[in-house]
């Protein structure tokens, strides 16, 4: 079992960028032709101002958004020695597709998914093994009896820190293809859940305008 996490570890100053388009000469001299009248401004002038406005629409649209203002909270972790049966009927309670995994001072140490319940089992979808289970159920049973939580888990799990903005928290949902990130604080200590579709729906261009 490998107890660490993958905290993004990006400096707190490049917490909300967002990455520009990188415009090119043509890019500006095409567009410096739709403006009419004499423009006395460099391409670089203008790469500048595009820069300038973009980092100042940025801090005016995201500058609130941040992991702890998104993130769901009373979540309840797994621990790492319970076994895959406990754990299945946790994660059917708490609603969410995925929980953190914590130790015993509720440092996040992994996270466990559906998925990896499905590579656990050896099947590739939940119709898959529904069907096997319906020709040995014994069998998944006792694998999900026998099998704890450390030894189906991902680990490192990704994890953002709570005051994560919007490019940190992009970032780290590049790095894995999960519905959720765990939200710690500077010790990694488990503070809540945020939801891809939370961060979704407040990156919602649309609403922001």
């Amino acid at each position: 079992m490998k107890e660490t996490t993958a905290t993004t570890d990006k400096p707190a100053q490049s917490s909300n960028e967002v990455p520009e388009m990188e415009l090119t000469d043509g890019d500006i001299l095409d567009a410096m032709q739709h403006i009419p009248g004499y423009l006395d401004i460099s391409t670089e002038d203008f790469r500048t101002i595009y820069h300038l406005a973009h980092h100042h629409a940025v801090g005016r649209l995201f500058g609130n958004l941040r992991a702890e203002n998104l993130m769901r909270t009373n979540v309840l972790p797994l621990h790492p020695d319970m076994y895959l049966d406990e754990a299945a009927k946790a994660l059917v309670r708490s609603g969410y597709k995925a929980l953190p995994v914590v130790d015993a001072d509720g440092a996040v140490i992994g996270i466990l998914t559906e998925n990896d319940f499905l590579r656990r089992l050896q099947v590739g979808t939940f119709l898959e093994l529904l069907l096997h289970m319906l020709d040995d159920s014994f069998e998944f049973q006792h694998r999900c009896h026998e099998t704890p939580v450390h030894k189906a888990m991902t680990a490192p799990a990704i994890t953002v820190r709570q005051e994560a903005g919007i490019g940190e928290i992009i970032h780290a949902f590049h790095l894995h293809e999960g519905r959720s990130l765990p939200v710690v604080d500077g010790g990694g200590k488990l503070l809540g859940l945020l939801l891809r579709k939370d961060f979704l729906k407040a990156y919602d261009m649309e609403a922001l305008r």
